[in-house]
């Protein structure tokens, strides 16, 4: 298994776990650029958002970002797939990332 994030879902690497279900996994960010910055990941492998073709597993990430929020006491945050080395993605397991704890200013 060469997926980072897989291993991670696996348990053979450590983690800051933050949240865990049956169909995600939220872990901290280990180059956080925002005060709380948590990755959602969908426990079954998949690349990219533009992938993604199992509506229960789409309901369960925003789920994990909605549930992140409230946990991390977030009112306002962002949240960013990138999807596709050009956008930035770097690890081809789709995690959404949520950001937040401080003003964030506009994209652009």
């Amino acid at each position: 298994m060469s997926c980072i994030f897989c291993r991670i879902i696996a348990g053979e690497l450590a983690s800051a776990k933050v949240l865990e279900n049956d169909d995600v996994l939220a872990i901290r960010d280990r180059a956080p650029q925002a005060p709380v910055h948590v990755l959602v990941m969908p426990k079954r492998h998949v690349s990219t958002l533009a992938e993604l073709d199992d509506e229960r597993i789409a309901a369960a990430l925003l789920k994990g970002v909605r549930d992140v929020a409230v946990q991390e006491g977030l009112r306002e945050f962002r949240t960013i797939a990138n999807t596709g080395a050009s956008s930035g993605q770097t690890v081809f397991h789709l995690h959404l990332h949520v950001l937040g704890g401080r003003a964030l200013g506009a994209l652009g």
